[in-house]
């Protein structure tokens, strides 16, 4: 599912421009992660695409479509991971992973057959019966990551996903991501404030400069698949993209502060 969004602008009705003409093409099964200054509405963005903004609280210009229609009216083909996980903490890992199906009507036999699949893909089985509380971090964030996967989205939006995870657990997930994506090619938008893990993920890195948010530039990341995350940051390749796109990138942050 294609992603296009054109001269996207937000601004909440309390006067704050959140982003400011925003264009943006995530062709169907493309990686593309963003990046940029805190507060450069790349959250929000992801919110607007997700049809998760509140017209009561926010104006939204411009037009976002998935695949030629409207954001928000294909919710069900979209899936979308926060920082931080929502898992039911009444329910086991098991069920957690099985709720968006369960809420699509997939009937019980075929949800645990998916459940059970995905939780052997990421390294979860035998923690079905545990409840959220009793795993770590990067356990849930893995168990909420494939409870998206489940019930197998055109789209998905990730809103710095790995952020409260430790170095270790984060190149982990990075890794696990990209297997997945290269087995699925499902259409990601990644949003990150880490530029290594934006390089080592996407096809595309694109740069937003500072509030309101308006797309800088688009780096294309020629790095081969498939990728290890361990490996790549030792790469000459990827150190000069880092340090192209970090100079870009860095004036975003200097921007406005007083010499």
């Amino acid at each position: 599912m294609r992603i296009a969004v054109e001269h996207v602008g937000i601004r909440y009705l309390r006067g704050v421009e959140v982003a400011a003409d925003i264009s943006l093409d995530v062709p169907t099964g493309d990686f593309v992660t963003v990046v940029g200054p805190s507060g450069c509405g790349k959250s929000t963005l992801l919110n607007a695409i997700a049809g998760l903004l509140d017209p009561a609280e926010c104006e939204v210009t411009g037009r976002i479509t998935l695949d030629g229609e409207p954001a928000g009216t294909r919710s069900s083909r979209l899936g979308y991971v926060f920082q931080r996980d929502t898992l039911l903490p009444w329910r086991t890992i098991f069920e957690n992973v099985q709720v968006g199906l369960e809420i699509r009507g997939v009937p019980r036999p075929e949800r645990a057959r998916r459940a059970r699949e995905l939780m052997g893909v990421v390294g979860l089985e035998g923690f079905e019966s545990y409840f959220p509380h009793q795993v770590s971090g990067g356990m849930r964030q893995r168990a909420q990551l494939i409870r998206t996967l489940a019930y197998e989205p055109d789209v998905i939006l990730m809103d710095e996903p790995f952020g409260a995870l430790d170095a270790q657990n984060r190149m982990l997930l990075q890794a696990e991501l990209l297997r997945i994506w290269e087995r699925r090619h499902v259409t990601i938008l990644f949003v990150t404030h880490d530029l290594a893990e934006a390089i080592v993920l996407g096809q595309r890195v694109v740069v937003m400069s500072k509030r309101p948010g308006r797309v800088k530039r688009a780096y294309d990341i020629p790095l081969p698949s498939p990728r290890d995350p361990f490996e790549l940051r030792a790469s000459t390749e990827f150190g000069r993209l880092e340090t192209g796109i970090w100079a870009d990138l860095r004036d975003e942050f200097r921007a406005g502060v007083p010499s």
